[in-house]
């Protein structure tokens, strides 16, 4: 929202808009004017501006002061002519709330409606009915408009398209959705104008690029709205960390530290990562302050519907003391009354870390702060990093998919339902989108042939006959069953099957995934949605528990990849460790972890970003090698194997391997010869592809891989309403297909596409053969250790994790460092 303005400052701002404005006593920002100017122009762009600084009234304004000179005074209705378009059902309800207000006054008889998948079917057919003039609406409810019979009438006249949060949509499928749906809107209207939104984002020009499509005229603009805002970082520092840690070592520890930031602060917002650990925050804080049942509450993706809603409407309220979140909460919605976020654990990005921290102070003027809550000894390193990144402006880039085919066969089937379409023209028009612009003509070809006859391996199946060429040389869908499993199946949002958790008087409490509930025996407990609750049965897709009588409980875990460490960050991270290494602990957080990293130089080497460091070790175990290129969790599995694979080429072998995001370990219980690694050897770009693939189950990982894609291309079905597939039958279908395709259609795109996304997503192929580059180029730092360092023991202890109880592992580590201790002391 603008700021107070006591008059216009000049003749060009006496538009409606600005006059809605000034009576308001609000004050236009200079990056606000420079977006009307462009809107006013005919030009699409993009607009980086700080979290809360007006972005939205920035758009929307000088979008509404375009119509209105067109369509003078807004006195009649009008048919869609706004499309604006976000990534999260609860933006979507606070942004339909936002531009009403100026709507209203200004055109009283414009409306404005909301599509998503939460909208009640009365609402969509009232829209069916008359479109209203404004609409607001996600990725997926778009693409399902365009599978509209008469969709080409009913769009053609959107003469704007704003796409808000684009960093949060650029970088995945949901993204390339976006690109596709506003390639077909530019088809139906060619002068259409598209502005995105951005907060957090490294890579504008990029990004901008990708928006606006090939060759836009006139040429788009990027405005960066540079206002003063302060943003405060700091850390909630660990009392005495000690001299070893390991994932969550300090997290219990910081309980209370956390209660009294909060006790101290109004409104908090407390973020984690992952929904298991909120929910255990969720009770730590209950824990420690049983008083705050009932003000405090727990937000994310899993929890019901309605639930989600009560703590949003509590946060906007001011009713609540504190919110356990994940990225539930990260995007753009207003909560005028937080003050302050906590981040629990890091965020392993820049961007990330900056997003939460806008959601306090969510106006202009108004601060935002975060603090950083460490959780293990390197995450308060990490802490000063992160600061030290945000405040150099070393954000994270986006880049988008490389033209994924499970999208196009997606939105094959969706433009042919949607009026049809002519291949020519439709080759054009989907090159236009940027994720496409090097489709060849064959690859094109194939995804319509793939949707016509199902390829060479599915021609038998008429249910894989989804599109048909009529005789005016037209593809269009004439099943109506292939039309409706369609509609159900749009979107690239790929789960696995959740089953509803439901009171046995049957109100519904959220949605666990499948594969939690199917360990549960009857009798047993678990905390879900911040209760304890007993498991008593499932029936129908559904899991009905009751409130538990006992005290304790497991958490339930959900399946997904743990987030990497960003390759900014892990820079960032290399260069306050080279700071600690030269003796320089200026920062309040580098004093705090000096006994660990002065330890860590006594002992070995501290790594930095000229140096890499290699450390050996012999156990009862066997040899230990430890490896710390600081490239993230996910390079380094890939780096572990390889290298496991190509010493175990020159010596056979068997090694176990343990990666975190600062290096990864193999252990073997044969010594093996460590010439291949002192001479840099093992560290070879040569034939890298091949010996990656080689070193990896490939196969295995690119058939889990197809499973996501053969849903979003349609291939399988996640069920009707009422009627839902389970994990394993989703699981069985997509192993078929693949088994299918692999034995009689090899040439087959989507599995060639499985293949790339397993290198590019999973390993992260090309930040792979970089990290070996960088490693090749610096100076070996080897030091062979008489006992592990402090770097190594986090290794040590996720390899423990896969294989001791909690009891067996703290007794190991207990001992390890009882061990350590006592040579010191020696």
């Amino acid at each position: 929202m603008p700021a107070p303005r006591p008059r216009p400052s000049s003749a060009a701002e006496a538009a409606p808009a600005a006059q809605w404005l000034e009576r308001r006593g609000w004050q236009a920002f200079a990056f606000q004017r420079e977006v009307w100017q462009a809107v006013a122009e005919g030009r699409s762009g993009m607009l980086h501006a700080t979290t809360g600084s007006g972005k939205t009234y920035a758009v929307w304004l000088g979008m509404l002061d375009a119509l209105l000179r067109r369509h003078p005074h807004g006195r009649s209705a009008e048919p869609l002519r706004v499309v604006w378009l976000t990534p999260m059902r609860a933006l979507a309800s606070d942004t339909t709330k936002a531009l009403t207000e100026p709507l209203r006054e200004l055109a009283p008889n414009w409306t404005i409606g909301l599509r998503t998948g939460d909208t009640p079917s009365a609402e969509r057919a009232r829209q069916d009915r008359r479109m209203p003039t404004v609409l607001v609406t996600t990725p997926e409810s778009l693409t399902l408009m365009l599978t509209r019979e008469h969709s080409r009438e009913e769009l053609a006249g959107v003469e704007y398209v704003v796409i808000d949060e684009w960093h949060e949509l650029i970088g995945s499928k949901r993204g390339v959705q976006a690109q596709l749906a506003l390639a077909r809107l530019r088809t139906l209207h060619p002068g259409l104008v598209t502005w995105g939104l951005s907060a957090t984002l490294g890579n504008l020009e990029d990004a901008l690029a990708v928006l606006c499509g090939p060759d836009p005229e006139p040429a788009p603009r990027l405005v960066r709205g540079r206002i003063d805002k302060t943003l405060i970082i700091d850390t909630l520092i660990p009392p005495d960390p000690g001299k070893y840690s390991w994932a969550g070592h300090l997290g219990a520890r910081m309980q209370l530290p956390v209660v009294e930031e909060i006790e101290r602060s109004g409104t908090t917002l407390v973020f984690t990562n992952v929904r298991s650990q909120a929910e255990v925050w969720y009770q730590l804080l209950l824990q420690a302050r049983p008083q705050w049942a009932g003000h405090i509450a727990l937000h994310h993706g899993s929890l019901d519907r309605g639930t989600r809603e009560w703590v949003e409407q509590g946060l906007k309220e001011g009713t609540l003391r504190a919110v356990v979140a994940t990225s539930s909460l990260d995007l753009g919605v207003d909560f005028l009354p937080v003050e302050r976020v906590l981040q629990v654990g890091s965020a392993k990005g820049v961007a990330r870390m900056m997003q939460r921290a806008g959601r306090s102070g969510h106006a202009p003027g108004r601060p935002s702060r975060v603090t950083l809550v460490p959780t293990n000894t390197m995450e308060i390193i990490e802490a000063a990093a992160a600061r030290r990144a945000a405040q150099a402006g070393r954000v994270e880039k986006r880049i988008p998919p490389d033209k994924p085919l499970d999208v196009l066969v997606q939105h094959v089937v969706t433009v042919a339902l949607g009026g049809g379409f002519a291949p020519d023209p439709f080759y054009e028009e989907v090159r236009s989108a940027w994720s496409y612009r090097t489709l060849t003509r064959a690859e094109f070809d194939w995804a319509i042939a793939f949707c016509e006859k199902g390829g060479d391996s599915l021609g038998a199946y008429p249910e894989y006959h989804r599109i048909v060429r009529d005789e005016a040389g037209i593809y269009r869908v004439p099943d109506s069953g292939v039309a409706r499993r369609h509609r159900l199946g749009v979107g690239t949002i790929v789960s696995d099957a959740a089953v509803q958790v439901k009171y046995l008087t049957g109100a519904t409490i959220g949605t666990m995934e499948e594969g939690f509930i199917a360990r549960l025996r009857p009798g047993d407990c678990f905390f879900f949605a911040g209760k304890l609750l007993e498991f008593v049965r499932v029936r129908d897709m559904a899991a009905y528990v009751r409130k538990a009588s006992k005290n304790k409980g497991t958490v339930p875990t959900w399946q997904g990849s743990k987030m990497a460490l960003s390759t900014e960050l892990s820079e960032a991270v290399l260069e306050m460790m080279q700071t600690a290494a030269q003796g320089d602990f200026v920062e309040p957080e580098l004093e705090a972890a000096r006994p660990m990293l002065q330890t860590q130089q006594r002992l070995s080497k501290i790594p930095t970003p000229h140096t890499l460091l290699v450390e050996t070790f012999a156990s009862r175990e066997g040899q230990h090698l430890f490896v710390y290129p600081f490239a993230g969790r996910n390079v380094h599995l890939g780096l572990a194997s390889l290298l496991a694979w190509r010493l175990a080429r020159a010596q056979p072998n068997t090694f176990s391997i343990s990666i975190n995001d600062y290096g990864f370990e193999l252990v073997s219980a044969a010594p093996f010869d460590l010439a291949p690694v002192t001479s840099q050897q093992v560290f070879s770009g040569t034939d890298l592809l091949r010996d990656v693939l080689d070193s990896l189950n490939s196969s295995e990982l690119a058939q889990r891989r197809f499973r996501e894609i053969a849903r979003v291309a349609g291939l399988i079905s996640t069920g009707y309403p009422g009627q839902p597939k389970s994990t394993r039958q989703l699981q069985a279908s997509s192993a078929l297909f693949f088994e299918v395709f692999r034995k009689y259609d090899a040439d087959n795109l989507l599995l060639s596409q499985a293949e790339k996304e397993v290198l590019s997503q999973e390993l992260e192929i090309s930040r792979l053969g970089e990290t070996l580059a960088r490693m090749r180029a610096k100076t070996m730092d080897f030091v062979s250790l008489r006992h592990p360092s402090p770097m190594s023991v986090p290794l040590m202890v996720e390899r423990f994790r896969e294989k001791l109880s909690t009891e067996s592992l703290a007794a190991r580590l207990e001992r390890i460092l009882r061990d350590m201790e006592a040579d010191d002391a020696a």
